[in-house]
């Protein structure tokens, strides 16, 4: 019987199959006024089709705890009602076809208030709608990018209490996964490494300090997060750099803490928080992180990364390498990829009635 296609269960919750879709950032919503940061017809159809092609778990794109926390002012959020209602027709739809229904919860840090990506992507001033964004330390990205407002540790805490707020709205919201953000270089991510992080406080310095962050809003949602439900978190396992950078050493180290603190998988990512970088990518290219976590840790973990094939998921998971596969580009060429994928391995999937006749 298909690795791929047997159900997966976290505390009560069972997905029903492994193949799952990664968040991925649409730049869709509106970008001012009531309806900034509010889901729409373009999110419905895009996830809806995504639901019906079978996919066991959707991970709604990184979603901000709060308008500074937005990549671009084009982001979805989930800071007030408005945004939690809009979400409700999402998450009904999902579940109707099976699909379980996940969010990440995500602050943009440095690298905040950016255009869209096929607008250029740079850092927009006021005239876009942009702000000026925080971080752990005054450093910015990359050339061109603006210095980012060092935060105190009163907004630090500050942040730590919006991630709880908006674990309580995705609840409201209907998702039965909460993902915490820290990867790709986002706050988080940019607290956790000693290439973004130059504080000499509790936040920073040593390993320890530098882990604190992002504990500390582990605890904040575990605590609102129902104890039947699963919380995620997304780590970037390297930052590719030779020297002073977050490395898969630290993130087996940092892995163990998570599982101590309640979080239930691990979604293997890497790089985004060093610019310019060199990244050896290919084919499944960041798997050997995920298998790593996975065996030194027992943690669950998701692999990421240039999975596009039925039979190359299929040997991830029977191999015992990931507990699941999270596709991101693949799926969006083909919503329909996990149907695919079980007639070709021969596993069992959920067809919604009006599709019986293509079977």
């Amino acid at each position: 019987m298909s690795a791929l296609f047997q159900p997966y269960t976290l505390r009560s919750l069972t997905i029903p199959n492994r193949a799952w879709m990664a968040p991925m950032c649409q730049y869709s919503a509106e970008v001012f006024g009531p309806n900034a940061g509010v889901v729409n017809d373009w999110h419905f159809a895009h996830y809806a089709a995504r639901a019906a092609g079978g996919t066991g778990l959707i991970l709604i794109e990184a979603t901000a705890i709060s308008p500074e926390g937005r990549i671009s002012p084009a982001d979805l959020g989930i800071w007030n009602d408005t945004q939690v209602e809009a979400f409700r027709r999402i998450t009904s739809f999902l579940k109707g076809q099976g699909t379980t229904p996940g969010i990440q919860l995500a602050h943009a840090g440095r690298k905040a208030s950016t255009d869209r990506p096929w607008k250029g992507g740079a850092p927009g001033g006021a005239e876009e709608h942009g702000w000026q964004p925080l971080g752990p330390s005054p450093l910015p990205f990359d050339e061109g990018h603006p210095v980012p407002t060092e935060l105190t540790v009163n907004q630090i805490r500050e942040i730590t209490g919006q991630f709880a707020d908006a674990a309580r709205r995705a609840l409201d919201a209907g998702f039965d996964i909460a993902e915490i953000h820290g990867a790709h270089g986002y706050l988080i991510g940019e607290f956790l490494s000693p290439h973004s992080n130059h504080r000499d406080d509790e936040y920073g310095g040593s390993f320890e300090n530098r882990a604190r962050f992002a504990l500390e809003v582990v605890d904040a949602v575990r605590a609102v997060w129902p104890q039947e439900l699963p919380l995620f978190f997304r780590i970037s396992a390297t930052d590719w750099l030779e020297e002073a950078g977050w490395t898969a050493d630290d993130t087996v180290r940092f892995a163990a803490l998570l599982k101590e603190h309640g979080v239930d998988l691990l979604d293997v990512s890497a790089g985004g928080n060093a610019a310019r970088v060199r990244i050896p990518t290919g084919p499944g290219y960041q798997v050997p992180f995920a298998a790593r976590v996975k065996a030194e840790t027992g943690l669950p973990v998701a692999a990421v990364g240039m999975i596009t094939e039925a039979e190359q998921a299929e040997k991830i998971l029977s191999n015992g390498e990931a507990d699941a596969v999270l596709l991101g580009r693949e799926l969006l060429r083909n919503p329909f990829w996990a149907r695919h994928a079980a007639r070709e391995l021969g596993g069992e999937i959920h067809v919604p009635q009006q599709y019986h006749r293509s079977l």
